[in-house]
């Protein structure tokens, strides 16, 4: 009988596919639809949620809403529209002080407000804001869906040896 694999274990085990598969990811939901405002420092980026989409099946079924992990992404890809170009794909690396407030339902916009505070080295660090706008409803008079500092940072790729198990970070 296998013992599950669990926290540090399963960091290390060999992967059985292609290496290459466990850093070629890509977030399956784009949250951003349309892009307001853009300075160098500052981005404001609106997501319409709809009923169109599929995860508000489950979540919940009787009440649907937006996930709060799917607001905490949406202002992760919109603070990455701040990222210098690069060939290094920028990653959550950290999250601080989030708060979640209302909900956003279907027939409801989340207005994205991220800032970009300090890019030293490898690691960005944001301040962002998510406020729920109600059809109608002017962005000043909206309430605050989702709010926190938050940083990125570039994708760690692992080290491997052949033969051996994957050592390193392969974290995203």
């Amino acid at each position: 009988m296998r013992r599950p694999i669990h926290g540090s274990d399963a960091r290390r085990r060999s992967h059985p596919g292609p290496v290459q598969s466990l850093f070629s990811f890509a977030m399956r939901f784009r949250l951003i639809d349309q892009v307001v405002e853009s300075s160098e420092s500052r981005v404001v980026a609106i997501k319409a949620v709809t009923l169109a989409e599929e995860y508000l099946a489950d979540h919940f079924p009787s009440f649907p809403v937006l996930p709060g992990v799917f607001m905490l992404e949406a202002m992760v890809q919109t603070a990455r529209l701040l990222i210098p170009e690069s060939d290094r794909r920028f990653v959550l690396g950290g999250v601080k002080a989030l708060r979640y407030g209302s909900f956003v339902s279907p027939g409801e916009h989340l207005r994205v407000e991220v800032e970009m505070k300090k890019f030293e080295g490898e690691l960005a660090t944001f301040r962002g804001e998510g406020k729920v706008l109600p059809p109608g409803v002017a962005a000043s008079d909206a309430d605050t869906a989702v709010s926190g500092r938050f940083t990125m940072r570039p994708v760690r790729t692992a080290r491997i040896a052949v033969g051996a198990r994957v050592q390193g970070d392969a974290t995203p």
